[in-house]
């Protein structure tokens, strides 16, 4: 059977990323239509939303993921990533974020006198 999963189609099996991106692709026109409306009735320029696909939420969970978890075998088994050098890739980004932030809010804390 079918566990584990949280979305189904209306045939019960798990949806296709195409079908995913088409329903993203239709909130966002629709999202961007009402909003152009919008800040046209307020004389503002519209704030639209960007073009994205699953794999840019897959993308941004890996990266979240990777700021909680530090085994990169832990992370390849649970991102399905069947070459280790894709997860090195995406948590060396992930830490190199890190470090940056961390070092700026280090700084941040420094007084010079």
């Amino acid at each position: 059977g079918m566990s584990g999963f949280i979305f189904y189609n209306r045939f019960f099996e798990v949806p296709v990323p195409e079908s995913i991106n088409r329903e993203i692709t239709r909130i966002i026109e629709r999202y961007n239509l009402e909003e152009e409306v919008i800040a046209k009735k307020a004389k503002r320029e519209p704030v639209l939303l960007p073009p994205f696909s699953c794999h840019h939420l897959r993308h941004t969970f890996c990266t979240r993921y990777c700021e909680i978890e530090t085994n990169l075998k832990v992370i390849q088994t649970v991102m399905g990533h069947a070459d280790i050098s894709t997860t090195m890739d995406v948590y060396a980004e992930c830490t190199n974020e890190k470090k940056q932030e961390s070092f700026d809010n280090l700084v941040g804390k420094m007084k010079i006198s």
